[in-house]
């Protein structure tokens, strides 16, 4: 009992000295937690926001960020935006690829499904000295790539399988789109830079990039949007799309690990019985032998 309460006297000391020096080097605040359809061991995709997350990317995204790991046809997957095979064929078409032909010389054709996204820049360095020097991240994983540690106990119960917390990258996307602020007085942002709450050091090279009324969404019935086209629904939408495309098989792997979940409870409880049944006779053996090895004794 003592072992016990010193090991857990020594795992709060070492949380709570994590969270300190943590809070001695933050510069910005956690992103707050979103619902999101995706979360948890049962969670899915919203189809509807991955279209509109898509065309948001298209529309806005696309014009600085490249999307490598991505393929046309990627977004025909089942799990994904749903778009059909006419569909992708025809929004390959719209695209031009380059590649070498027989004799070794750079040829430009449309894009077919099984190409990947195209990038806006023709290389690293091209992207770099169009966007100040640095160029911007692929969207391919970055949902996965952004993260942050939320301290003791709480990154306890992030690792936890059923209650877990694995949305990190997503809420901090989507709280860094909606964190532009006008600095606070006395916060020096040198040229080309760009304030917001949520990144570390409060200094962003990228200009807010969404604003209200910038993408026209599908019309309902009623001739209105059927979700808000403001900042906060934008970010929302293209964050899950960016979550999609760093994990296009999360459905997938989801119903995987619950099936084999459930064959291994199965699979304990069967184990269990034949155990009860092979040992039974030898236990009652066991107990036969007992009065005569007392008297023996």
């Amino acid at each position: 009992m003592k072992t016990t309460r010193v090991l857990a006297a020594s795992l709060l000391a070492v949380g709570l000295s994590f969270t300190a020096a943590r809070s001695e080097t933050a510069h910005s605040p956690n992103p707050p937690r979103e619902s999101w359809s995706f979360a948890g061991i049962f969670g899915k995709f919203d189809q509807a926001q991955l279209q509109r997350g898509f065309q948001v990317y298209r529309e806005v995204c696309s014009n600085c960020h490249s999307m490598n790991l991505v393929r046309f046809r990627n977004l025909a997957e089942s799990g994904g935006p749903g778009f059909n095979a006419g569909q992708i064929k025809a929004l390959a078409a719209e695209y031009k690829v380059k590649e070498l032909n027989d004799n070794g010389e750079e040829i430009e054709r449309n894009a077919r499904p099984a190409d990947a996204w195209p990038s806006p820049f023709p290389n690293e360095k091209a992207a770099a000295a169009a966007n100040g020097g640095k160029a911007p991240p692929d969207f391919s994983v970055l949902a996965k790539a952004r993260t942050f540690e939320r301290g003791f106990p709480l990154f306890v119960v992030d690792a936890m399988p059923f209650v877990g917390y694995s949305e990190q990258g997503v809420d901090y996307i989507h709280a860094l789109l909606n964190g532009y602020e006008e600095p606070p007085a006395g916060k020096d942002v040198p040229d080309g830079a760009h304030y917001n709450k949520y990144m570390d050091g409060n200094l962003i090279a990228m200009a807010k990039p969404l604003s209200d009324g910038q993408v026209t969404y599908a019309k309902g019935a009623n001739g209105e949007p059927v979700v808000p086209e403001t900042v906060e629904q934008y970010s929302r939408d293209v964050a899950a799309f960016m979550a999609w495309a760093a994990e296009p098989h999360l459905e997938a792997r989801k119903a995987l690990g619950f099936r084999v979940i459930l064959f291994l409870i199965l699979l304990s409880g069967l184990l269990y019985y034949v155990k009860k049944r092979v040992w039974a006779d030898v236990g009652g053996e066991v107990h036969g032998l007992q009065p005569e090895l007392h008297k023996a004794g």
